[in-house]
């Protein structure tokens, strides 16, 4: 049967979803870095900025939640291979003219397959957080434009936006 999947690393011959054998990859050093947006009103904004939530310090919690997002990204993913991460770093801006913040993940390893879905789970959940922590003053948060920015390593080498 001619393989119909398009080049879809994740779906085998017959059309059936299926876990990437990695066994006979090289062993190499990849990273990648992700990004995501969360816009709040000015008040939530303000007491962000002022550790002034009555949940305590958001950005400080945002940032554990993010790092042990990306720990357990193959156990939200069901394709995705359990990593031995080296770095999870997580990194917040405000951007006091828009009322938002910019959230990036950097992870990295030696292993056999990319941390783009590590990046990017950890972007998701620090977004996921910030906006569980803020919502008592502004239920109307918008997480946004969550992407992967770059990546390095791996057969199809070092890219970025």
């Amino acid at each position: 049967m001619q393989n119909q999947n398009m080049g879809l690393s994740h779906v085998n011959e017959h059309g059936k979803a299926n876990m990437v054998d990695v066994t006979d990859k090289q062993i190499t050093q990849r990273q990648a870095v992700a990004e995501g947006y969360i816009s709040m009103t000015a008040e939530a904004f303000n007491m962000l900025k002022d550790n002034s939530h009555a949940k305590g310090d958001v950005l400080s919690i945002a940032r554990i939640a993010g790092i042990q997002g990306a720990k357990k990204c193959s156990e939200l993913i069901p394709l995705c291979h359990p990593l031995m991460l080296s770095k999870v770093q997580l990194d917040f801006q405000t951007l006091d003219d828009e009322n938002k913040v910019r959230i990036q993940a950097l992870c990295k390893l030696a292993g056999q397959t990319g941390v783009e879905m590590e990046a990017l789970t950890a972007v998701s959940v620090a977004a996921l957080t910030l906006f569980d922590m803020c919502k008592a003053v502004d239920p109307h948060m918008e997480i946004s434009n969550i992407k992967v920015l770059s990546k390095q390593g791996g057969k199809s080498g070092d890219w970025s936006c």
